[in-house]
């Protein structure tokens, strides 16, 4: 755990936050459907199903350029990127990324495994290799032995609260299943026992066997890989979350160079206030030489906002510094002795190993 994590506070996200969405159970029972689905190490055996007849009604299909049908536009563009991904301990999905044979999936879908079988959209049935992972923000990348492969498209573009947002993986193992909703929150934090990482927060419908799949805007581009859900019942409750795509990107390249990879560091420890007033992160220590030292940060200051981002918490002040970049420049607004500041820091840098 790094210097700037280290902190005696409680955490402010309560645990149902972390809960994953590993669906780890050799077979399930969905609604009406009875569905068994064992690991045997070769091809997994599918059930048939029966389909009831209907009278011929004429179908008009929509033209997939109108904007009539947006979530089936956004749909077929992301279907044949999302793959479905099977461990010895269970079910997930993932996302080709480079279409040399790289997929990003969620670290906690391959946790100890080293091997896996992925099968692509089209029915193909492949052997997979866990290159590593990176707990800390809960990204891992898979290698197939595959080239030509349709990989998404990945944006960076922040997603608005409210757009459309649609999501697509394996949920309950039931493959290329498509759900839709909205974009919920931005900036949404999530602490585990490692650090603290801002979130994407939708009400797209995301279950067991979601994991490592992909939530993507109305063009199919992701801009998320889900990862998530707070739930009381283990099932959807209409809240789900996503690393975000630049933060996903960031930790997947690491992992396949092999190489740490660098994120951007302020220099203090803190917690949450606890007292009647402004919510916000006080801080406890400032690190000499740091990029908060350097910028007048002292203790006892209490951050109520980071780079236009509300805090309202220590988590949420470490997850806004994890995702920018080192040598960037943020403007801080601070509480001192009652007074509302702001201030410009220049954050500098710290390393993270993959595994």
């Amino acid at each position: 755990m790094t210097e700037e994590f280290t902190t005696n506070r409680k955490r402010r996200s309560p645990t149902w936050l972390v809960a994953l969405l590993y669906f780890a159970a050799v077979g399930v029972v969905v609604a009406v459907i009875a569905w068994a689905y064992p690991f045997t190490g070769g091809d997994a055996t599918e059930e048939t199903t029966t389909t009831t007849s209907v009278p011929n009604v004429e179908v008009v299909a929509p033209n997939p350029v109108s904007g009539e049908e947006p979530v089936a536009d956004a749909a077929a563009v992301i279907l044949p990127s999302v793959v479905h991904i099977q461990t010895m301990n269970g079910l997930g999905s993932g996302v080709i990324y480079d279409s040399n044979g790289l997929i990003i999936t969620a670290a906690h879908v391959v946790e100890g495994s080293s091997t896996v079988r992925v099968r692509f959209a089209d029915g193909e049935q492949v052997s997979g290799t866990v290159l590593g992972t990176a707990p800390q923000v809960d990204i891992a990348v898979i290698s197939v032995d595959r080239e030509g492969l349709p990989a998404a498209t990945f944006t960076t573009e922040k997603p608005r609260v409210g757009q459309m947002a649609v999501a697509v993986g394996s949920p309950w193992g039931l493959e290329s299943t498509v759900t839709a909703g909205i974009i919920s929150a931005v900036d949404q934090t999530n602490c585990d026992t490692e650090t603290c990482t801002s979130m994407v927060q939708t009400d797209a419908a995301i279950n067991p066997g979601n994991s490592g799949g992909a939530l993507v805007d109305r063009l199919g581009q992701v801009v998320g890989i889900n990862v998530s859900i707070f739930s009381n019942s283990g099932a959807n409750d209409g809240v789900g979350f996503s690393v975000p795509s630049d933060i996903a990107l960031e930790y997947a390249e690491a992992i396949v160079s092999g190489q740490p990879i660098q994120t951007a560091f302020l220099g203090v420890r803190g917690d949450d206030v606890n007292t009647e007033g402004q919510a916000g992160s006080v801080i406890t220590d400032v690190t000499g030489g740091s990029g908060a030292a350097e910028a007048g940060l002292e203790v006892e200051d209490v951050v109520i906002a980071f780079d236009g981002v509300p805090i309202f918490g220590f988590g949420d002040l470490v997850a806004q510094v994890r995702s920018h970049q080192p040598g960037e420049t943020v403007e801080m607004i601070i509480l001192r002795a009652g007074e509302e500041i702001t201030i410009e820091v220049t954050l500098g840098v710290q390393t993270e190993e993959v595994r």
